[in-house]
């Protein structure tokens, strides 16, 4: 079973690619994944110059990677499922040169705009972009 589920912050726009051959949107970006460690420990680690996040490339395609690269921004809080990929390449100075990321299946945007709210249900729908799909909840709606 590949199967990946990720928490964190984007640390860069999303960038966003069209395939030559078809047209098939293509994002990418990095997200910043803080190591469960304690305060005590992270603290000591900082001091250190020794990092605390991990730091993963994710792919997205298709109309999801659309809505990344329009919606998500660097210091978004994102939740990403998907798989594990490796892959390797050539580089331009013919050495071979190997990729691990996740391939995402599934982007939840955890904070929207400005407000840093995340998913706050008791905000009005304008403050959600129309986004293929998506369609905010009112507690009223509920039927517990």
């Amino acid at each position: 079973m590949n199967n990946v589920v990720l928490i964190g912050r984007l640390t860069k726009d999303p960038e966003l690619r069209f395939l030559p051959v078809n047209g098939t949107p293509v994002s990418n970006f990095s997200l910043a994944v803080d190591k469960q460690v304690s305060k005590e420990k992270k603290q000591e680690m900082e001091s250190k110059g020794k990092p605390t996040a991990d730091f993963i490339n994710i792919v997205v395609w298709g109309k999801q990677a659309e809505n990344c690269a329009n919606y998500l921004a660097k210091g978004r809080l994102a939740a990403v499922q998907g798989r594990l990929q490796s892959r390797s390449y050539e580089a331009k100075d013919g050495t071979r040169r190997y990729i691990t990321e996740v391939v995402a299946e599934r982007v939840q945007f955890l904070e929207w705009g400005d407000n840093k709210r995340g998913s706050d249900f008791s905000q009005s729908t304008s403050d959600y972009p129309d986004i293929e799909g998506f369609h905010p909840v009112d507690d009223d709606d509920i039927p517990f």
